[in-house]
């Protein structure tokens, strides 16, 4: 199916009011990105450019690049978000469950959620069974966390034109990857059913940020400080939701981790502010869909 057959266009000045419990504005997730990086093939991301050029195999330099970000990164990034008290979801490729345990161990202990990313970091389009790629992913995570995984992020945010249909046939109740929304967005599978799209995004991204514009680290918390100011200032109108992604490669490096610590001390003082989980965002949706639906406000 298109994106013009999944959605219609909506402009968020016509929708019914959506309403956040106890008098809340805004709810702000945070997503962690874990991924495991195939030593034997070309590395999805190069912070190195190889002397001679080309994509040389193996590639150990931006392997190890990566490769301390789960080493290190996540760890320092815990702490933070164990001082903070706020929770954590965890976007984890199937396979890097096993790969990098005692990450998926730490993220399960706080009772985080575990959101699919794919079984291997590899653009879905080049998976060779999607299906069988979905399921095996929501496999890993249950057999971990006892729990089916309810959300999805594409490695990179890629689909095909049917992954929707599939996450919807194989359970999933919600995927981030059509960032084009401050609030959550229905989307039409073919089964008849539908699948919701949470609000992510791609500009308070580390990978955005840092890999692709280049910015000094201090862009960060810049730039997510100007875009929760003006996300809450929205609210005033209705709920919104801001997502804040991280990659422990990136965020986790030693320059930039206070970037976020700054993000973090700011936003948790404001009223009107939850700390909300994926899942969380996707029922309180589903509750205010059927209320606007009953109420027609």
């Amino acid at each position: 199916m298109t994106p013009q057959e999944r959605l219609s266009y909506s402009a968020i000045t016509q929708r019914p009011r959506l309403e956040l419990p106890g008098g809340a504005r805004l709810a702000v997730w945070i997503i962690v990105n874990i991924e495991e990086w195939d030593i034997h093939s070309t590395m999805p991301r190069t912070v190195l450019t190889p002397p001679a050029g080309g994509a040389p195999i193996p590639d150990i330099p931006n392997w190890a690049w990566h490769e301390y970000g789960n080493r290190v990164g996540f760890w320092r990034m815990l702490k933070l978000f164990d001082e903070f008290n706020v929770p954590g979801v965890l976007a984890i490729n199937g396979s890097a469950i096993e790969t990098y345990k005692p990450i998926a161990q730490a993220a399960l202990d706080r009772n985080w959620e575990f959101m699919g990313h794919g079984y291997s970091q590899k653009n879905m389009q080049k998976v060779e069974n999607e299906t069988l790629d979905i399921q095996k992913t929501t496999d890993a995570i249950k057999n971990f966390t006892g729990k089916a995984p309810r959300g999805w992020l594409g490695p990179g945010l890629t689909e095909t034109w049917d992954t929707p249909d599939i996450l919807q046939e194989q359970g999933y109740d919600y995927v981030c990857d059509w960032v084009l929304d401050d609030q959550p967005v229905p989307l039409k599978t073919r089964s008849g059913a539908e699948i919701l799209n949470v609000p992510y995004t791609q500009e308070c991204n580390d990978v955005a940020m840092m890999l692709i514009q280049h910015h000094k680290a201090s862009e960060y918390r810049d730039r997510a400080l100007d875009q929760f100011e003006q996300l809450h200032e929205d609210s005033r109108d209705g709920a919104r939701v801001m997502a804040l992604v991280l990659h422990p490669y990136i965020m986790g490096a030693p320059h930039r981790m206070k970037y976020f610590k700054q993000v973090l001390e700011v936003i948790r003082h404001k009223e009107g502010v939850v700390f909300w989980t994926g899942e969380q965002i996707a029922d309180w949706y589903a509750s205010e869909r059927a209320r606007t639906a009953k109420t027609g406000a």
